[in-house]
């Protein structure tokens, strides 16, 4: 269904394509959001397909890139992060991992966010002293670091434990990580009956501390003795917030919790809601062999078949009334409304901000939209201006940009503001995006005037400037607001004050993270790159003939006039790259 610019409203599928657009031109009996849409359609395009598998299919890939209003819309395009075991090393290491998994080496997961990973790893540590320090630490060590006084680490890097014992712990995790629980225990069992045969008695100490610890993590992430992959999903819908729960269990464990909030325009039956987020989620991300929902929908065969058929997997999707797998689902919808409450308490409370801070401003129309800026570069070096956008709801992190500032003197972040602010709110007065009730700048008086004075040389009036200082005592808490044409600071009381803080410490944190992005990309630049001629296979060429960037830096023009490919021309454009001053 199409507007009269022909963009897609709403796609979707139906056996019968005459009864399901029939549905909609009733007189009454709409849902709302069909209503909704109906008062904006202006055309319908049909697409036939071979079947309906084919059809699920097609519409999904359609709502990906159409992004119709009317249809949910899941954006969550990460790739997800593993526990990563490099067997190929001679004392294998554990570690956190995000990528294609192409590494050699063992991976366990996935998990749905960075933080389980990490909480399973230190988790892991207490019980198994597998290492997970940083090869290059791990090489250069003279004496047992913090990790083995601590009891979470024997101490390979200098020899206190030989590869054999070592290779022991590493099965252990490698077991209890794929859920074999019960081979893990009798094989520790019987290690600690042998040990204390030997009269190894604080040996056979440690294995039954270890068991009873395995046990305890056992019953921290078990779900229940039955239960192995899967997935379960609630959804809870209120006051226009979207949430879809899911508590992903993994090898007889619950690892992990991932919360959705898909943008939707209007309300929608959770049925529908629950059939669109089902195959948009699976299609990209790994497909457990049972998914377990709290509300049964009606086309679960026909997501079943299209799921299999595109990955080549089977899966069942089961909505359970009694026993465990019931409490899973009650698990993840009270977490679900859990997770709209704490949204809707977010909501209300900005609100309640935004309008204190309309009285304090005294802005002239209601404040919608919040725009910051801040700086950030180390010493000069790679500034970045960013740009984050907030409204009553929160952060509008689509919205969000960074400036890469370039043709300023180092330590200048006048000009630095200034380069970000007119970037930013020229594409704005060309029609790309949308004006902001107020801008605030991490800053004070000076960074204020930078702000007018772009806003005048744009031409662009009606819009609330101001700047948030640390203060004289620098402390949170202490901050002064300025704005244009006072010369005392504005007082604030502490919510509005606290939002503003809010957003400055997100423009910060977003500035602070396209400044490192940017100057970790210049560092691991190699300068020969920067010389015109000097390709990859020259480049490489330099550096095996001269043992390095050193090398290459120290030698003259005729040395560089020896390596196979450099000419006269290029041997004087490398040594004038390293000898400009003189």
């Amino acid at each position: 269904m199409k507007d009269k610019n022909d963009a897609a409203l709403y796609i979707g599928k139906a056996r019968n394509i005459r009864n399901r657009l029939r549905s909609y031109f009733r007189p009454s009996g709409l849902s709302h959001r069909i209503e909704k849409v109906m008062q904006q359609v202006t055309s319908i395009d049909t697409v036939v397909t071979r079947s309906e598998t084919e059809a699920l299919l097609l519409e999904n890939n359609l709502i990906k890139s159409n992004q119709p209003p009317y249809n949910i819309r899941l954006r969550d395009d990460k790739s997800y992060p593993y526990i990563y075991l490099d067997d190929s090393h001679d004392f294998p290491k554990l570690e956190f991992y995000r990528g294609n998994r192409k590494e050699p080496g063992q991976f366990f997961g996935p998990f749905s966010s960075a933080a389980a990973v990490r909480q399973t790893l230190s988790q892991l540590q207490k019980v198994f002293p597998v290492r997970q320090c940083r090869d290059t630490f791990f090489r250069h060590r003279s004496r047992p670091c913090l990790q083995y006084q601590i009891d979470r680490c024997t101490a390979p890097c200098v020899g206190l434990i030989d590869s054999e014992s070592y290779a022991e712990d590493v099965n252990q995790v490698v077991d209890f990580l794929l859920g074999k629980n019960q081979e893990l225990n009798q094989m520790i069992i019987q290690k600690m009956e042998e040990s204390a045969k030997n009269l190894e008695f604080e040996l056979a100490a440690k294995y039954r501390d270890r068991i009873s610890a395995i046990q305890r993590l056992r019953e921290l992430q078990s779900v229940d003795g039955k239960t192995s992959d899967l997935d379960a999903i609630a959804l809870i819908y209120e006051s226009g917030i979207l949430c879809i729960q899911m508590v992903i269990c993994r090898s007889g464990r619950n690892i992990d919790y991932k919360t959705h909030f898909p943008k939707i325009s209007v309300n929608l039956d959770l049925k529908e809601a629950l059939s669109e987020f089902i195959p948009q989620y699976y299609l990209d991300h790994e497909l457990p062999p049972l998914i377990l929902v709290d509300r049964k929908i009606d086309d679960h065969k026909l997501i079943v078949d299209a799921l299999h058929e595109k990955l080549g997997r089977h899966t069942k999707i089961h909505c359970p009334v009694h026993g465990e797998k019931v409490k899973l689902t009650d698990l993840a919808r009270k977490n679900a409304r859990n997770a709209v409450e704490r949204q809707l308490r977010q909501r209300k409370s900005l609100q309640s901000s935004f309008a204190e801070l309309i009285e304090i401003l005294n802005l002239d129309e209601e404040l919608r939209r919040v725009e910051c800026f801040d700086i950030s570069h180390t010493a000069g070096e790679r500034p970045v201006a960013s740009c984050v956008v907030f409204d009553a709801a929160g952060p509008v992190k689509a919205e969000y940009r960074t400036f890469n500032i370039a043709g300023i003197q180092p330590g200048d972040d006048y000009d630095a503001l200034r380069q970000g602010l007119t970037r930013r709110y020229r594409k704005v007065k060309e029609g790309e995006g949308r004006l902001p009730e107020l801008i605030l700048i991490d800053g004070g008086k000076g960074q204020l005037q930078v702000g007018v004075d772009v806003m005048d040389e744009l031409q662009l009036a009606g819009i609330q400037l101001a700047a948030i200082s640390k203060g004289p005592e620098r402390k949170p808490g202490s901050e002064q607001i300025w704005v244009p044409d006072q010369s005392d600071p504005v007082k604030m009381n502490l919510p509005a004050l606290t939002v503003l803080q809010q957003i400055r410490d997100e423009a910060h944190r977003f500035a602070l993270l396209g400044h490192r992005s940017r100057r970790n990309k210049a560092r691991k630049k190699s300068v020969l790159e920067n010389i015109p001629g000097i390709g990859n296979r020259r480049r490489a060429a330099l550096l095996r003939h001269f043992g390095g960037l050193q090398g290459v830096t120290r030698a003259n023009v005729d040395e560089l006039r020896k390596v196979k490919g450099i000419s006269l021309a290029l041997a004087e454009k490398v040594y004038s790259e390293f000898h400009s001053e003189f």
